[in-house]
């Protein structure tokens, strides 16, 4: 791979004023938030990769090298062997530029006020809405006096042309209606509704529009931002990245996907049912081109039996028309301004929403907190959704984050049990993800689960 040997980069709009106290914390930053500062900014700077194993990108580039530089007048970055795509004619790429100082704002920069200055509170449930509050706020995502247009966008990394091409139609029709874009910032499902919005921005002439990427460290280091992000924030973990979507987002769109997705579903109709927010106004869609239909098939199946139909009251499956997709979205949406106008709500975050503490402390996904996982139905459907977003979220880790993959390596799949019905219709689906090449971009898949019941 080519690489360029040495460079000197200055922030662009990040961190341009730092106070002499503020670049210390940053200097003085432990090894393993150098460790993680460095795998996010390798993962920037090869923007545009479809390679989705961390460790090959980290083998491919062992020689790379990033230090801060600390200057009276503030920071800047000295880069060794950082990967050519990311320059032009020897000078770096504005967005990844930007996209790189994102990342030291993000990971070094507010981990030293969470971990060294312990001004955030990770301890309450309240104390971690507010963190993650502050977070968005810091990289200037959280907008205020404007009004809710703000989109998120889910779906697979691992997808087939015509999917991609089919999210790419959706983001086009949410364009024409100057909505805004939010997604996971990596490619296929989170790729295509960004390009789709830009033509659509272009043609109605709208010159600000926004494409937001919201991800965490596990991720960013196997999913790099697409290049069309120009807003990029990186939460501290999975839980936090959730929570940030449905604070921050006024409706969502699901597209095909696998392990991921399921995880981020089952997050979410997990929150909806819960007897606090039945009535939060926020507009769900499942939409899918109809050659991929099967896939929403066998979800809303497995949503039907793991949490009974009254899950399926908070979503709605459009397939094979982007144009209705908009519509609805933007219909409602006009539900949630109306509404948050009657309850004195912020447009800009979602308050009132609330999140049990189940979905909000970090999961370990480990081979023994994998096997204690509770996945029976003797228990509020709320709470066994929890644990179901658990077990995908173990997965996601197995198939594509560095510390998942090293422990399927050293111990073996992970390995889950629970109700016999339950493991089985899990099995199902989980199997027809296989089938469909949604657990990995390349090659074969080899699991990295076994189910017992």
């Amino acid at each position: 791979m080519k690489k360029i040997a040495h460079a000197f980069i200055r922030p662009t709009n990040s961190l341009n004023f730092l106070s002499h106290r503020e670049i210390e914390g940053v200097m003085n930053s432990e090894n393993y938030t150098y460790d993680l500062f460095r795998e996010c900014a390798l993962a920037v700077l090869n923007t545009g990769s479809e390679e989705d194993d961390a460790e090959l990108t980290a083998n491919a580039f062992k020689d790379f090298e990033i230090q801060i530089i600390y200057q009276s007048r503030g920071i800047k970055l000295e880069i060794v062997n950082a990967p050519a795509s990311a320059f032009v004619d020897g000078k770096m790429i504005r967005g990844i530029q930007e996209h790189l100082f994102a990342v030291l704002r993000d990971i070094v920069f507010t981990h030293h006020k969470m971990s060294v200055l312990g001004r955030f509170d990770f301890e309450t449930s309240d104390g971690i809405t507010d963190a993650v509050f502050r977070v968005l706020r810091n990289a200037g995502v959280v907008q205020a006096d404007i009004k809710p247009h703000v989109v998120v966008c889910w779906g697979g990394h691992s997808i087939p042309r015509h999917e991609y091409d089919y999210t790419k139609l959706v983001g086009y029709e949410l364009g024409l209606r100057d909505l805004a874009i939010a997604t996971g910032c990596g490619i296929g499902a989170m790729k295509g509704p960004m390009k789709g919005a830009v033509v659509g921005h272009g043609k109605q002439q709208i010159r600000n529009g926004r494409y937001i990427g919201i991800t965490e460290p596990g991720i960013i280091a196997s999913e790099s931002p697409n290049p069309t992000v120009n807003e990029l924030v990186i939460l501290p973990d999975i839980e936090k990245r959730l929570e940030a979507f449905v604070r921050l987002g006024h409706g969502i769109i699901v597209f095909p996907g696998g392990a991921g997705t399921a995880e981020e579903v089952l997050y979410l109709i997990g929150l909806l049912m819960h007897p606090d927010n039945h009535a939060l106004e926020i507009p769900v869609i499942f939409s899918a081109n109809k050659k991929s239909e099967g896939y929403f098939k066998s979800l809303d199946q497995f949503l039907r039996f793991a949490l009974g139909d009254a899950a399926t009251q908070y979503y709605e499956i459009i397939i094979d028309d982007p144009q209705q997709v908009a519509q609805k979205l933007q219909s409602g949406i006009n539900k949630v301004h109306r509404y948050r106008r009657r309850q004195n709500e912020s447009y800009a975050y979602n308050w009132q929403l609330t999140i049990p503490s189940a979905f909000q402390q970090p999961f370990e996904p480990t081979h023994e907190n994998m096997l204690a996982l509770k996945l029976y139905r003797d228990q509020e459907n709320f709470e066994l959704a929890a644990e179901l977003r658990r077990a995908f979220s173990g997965i996601v880790a197995g198939n594509v984050k560095p510390d998942g993959i090293k422990r399927i390596k050293q111990h073996g799949p992970y390995q889950l049990k629970g109700d016999a019905e339950l493991i089985n219709a899990l099995e199902n689906l989980l199997l027809s993800f296989v089938e469909q090449g949604r657990m990995k971009l390349k090659g074969e898949y080899k699991p990295c689960y076994e189910l017992l019941s």
